[in-house]
């Protein structure tokens, strides 16, 4: 997207929110190659969806995490930062967002409480990224919080497909001069 990788621009903006790269979280054959400089781990439950990615990060993590998906090219250095600072007083961190569970767990602070509420979440069959919320104590950054970092549909928009592509260059040559 303009000219630089989707995950090269997260690789950046992570390190500037939180001082260190992020671990990537990847099943492909090939991600090692894709960033050399990153730990690259699969996920440890696979066929779990999007919630084993998280449970994977939450479980190799060293820390408390912020996960972002890496398709998401659009996310802030101040939103990570954010979401990042307030995991100091709960479980999770979860942004408000226009979508259809009224939060973004795939840009979400995670804690190390996550982990044992996400494992039991998963063994009961639950694969929802936010099956296991009721477990663990949560804040929601609230979308007047999230409007500070940019627009919410920007900030949650994803690359699932080429069209999603040419629509991300589209809105990164509108929105380029934009944090």
């Amino acid at each position: 997207m303009g000219g630089e990788r989707i995950l090269d621009r997260l690789v950046r903006i992570m390190t500037a929110a939180l001082g260190a790269p992020p671990l990537l979280v990847a099943n492909s054959p090939e991600a090692p190659a894709w960033r050399q400089d990153l730990t690259v781990v699969k996920d440890s439950r696979a066929g779990a969806g999007s919630l084993g990615g998280i449970y994977t990060a939450v479980v190799e993590a060293p820390a408390p995490v912020v996960c972002v998906a890496w398709d998401m090219p659009f996310v802030t250095a101040g939103l990570i930062g954010e979401l990042a600072a307030r995991l100091e007083r709960f479980d999770a961190v979860l942004p408000e967002s226009g979508g259809p569970r009224g939060v973004e767990p795939l840009c979400a602070g995670y804690g190390p409480a996550c982990r044992e509420a996400i494992a039991r979440t998963l063994d009961a069959g639950d694969y929802r990224a936010v099956g296991f919320h009721p477990r663990i104590t949560i804040s929601i950054l609230p979308l007047e919080d999230v409007r500070r970092f940019g627009d919410p549909e920007l900030l949650f928009f994803n690359v699932n497909t080429p069209d999603d592509l040419a629509r991300s260059n589209e809105l990164w040559r509108r929105h380029g001069s934009s944090p």
